[in-house]
């Protein structure tokens, strides 16, 4: 599979733990001979504009991270361009869905899935997508910016429970029709993260649900690094998912 990614995301560009030395290198000592890397591109000024505010972008240029922010949201508009005809993974930092349109939080600063729909959008290349946001935490700013439209259908798990939220991803993907489905992939409800619930497993058959739908769509599909924060399992766990989205 084709990996997005570029060396500046092994900086450590805040205190935060989705920034923690190590954790990029954790993901690609386990993925890099697997898969086919390509170097992201930052986003254009198009794109971010399309999303976010005027007052938000300069706040996020006046705190000094609008480098490293666009270029993790140039590396999602490109996994969303290659996963319209192949899937694709955006291994990308800052993470995005904590941004809304004007305000941030979370350890994101621009929202990385929902400029990349846009940017599809915008080109014609889509008409519908479906967000399946796996991480631990609420989207709260992918919801913000893209939860009224009627083109868009956005999944957010809740449960504590392993069987019922696995129950709910098949449900969503046996109903999504949709041109791309995009995934939010934070891996922080592992039961070695934060979350404690979803096996390395789990990921993998997280992968393939996605994969059978987009086929089944004869659309596309990508994700795209949210959180995850345990260095010792991120990466098989980056690696589960991306195999069950390559299989058929």
């Amino acid at each position: 599979m084709k990996v997005i990614f570029h060396d500046d995301f092994y900086q450590v560009y805040t205190s935060d733990p989705a920034a923690e030395r190590g954790r990029m290198e954790a993901i690609m000592d386990v993925i890099e001979s697997e898969v086919d890397l390509l170097e992201a591109r930052p986003a254009s000024e198009e794109d971010i504009t399309a999303v976010h505010t005027e007052d938000h972008i300069n706040d996020v240029q006046q705190s000094g991270l609008y480098s490293i922010a666009v270029l993790a949201a140039g590396g999602a508009v490109q996994a969303a361009e290659i996963g319209l005809t192949e899937p694709c993974f955006g291994l990308i930092r800052p993470p995005g869905h904590h941004a809304s349109a004007s305000a941030s939080w979370g350890f994101c600063y621009f929202n990385n899935m929902a400029i990349a729909l846009e940017a599809l959008k915008h080109k014609g290349k889509i008409e519908t997508a479906c967000v399946l946001d796996i991480d631990m935490h609420y989207g709260d700013g992918t919801v913000n910016i893209l939860g009224d439209r009627s083109d868009v259908e956005i999944y957010n798990g809740a449960t504590r429970d392993r069987e019922v939220y696995m129950d709910e991803v098949t449900l969503e993907m046996e109903n999504c029709q949709a041109d791309i489905i995009g995934i939010s992939a934070g891996f922080d409800y592992h039961i070695n993260d934060w979350g404690g619930v979803l096996s390395t497993k789990d990921y993998f058959d997280i992968g393939l649900k996605v994969r059978k739908a987009a086929i089944r769509n004869k659309g596309g599909c990508f994700g795209i690094l949210e959180g995850g924060y345990n260095h010792k399992v991120l990466g098989k766990n980056v690696l589960a998912l991306i195999q069950g989205m390559e299989s058929q």
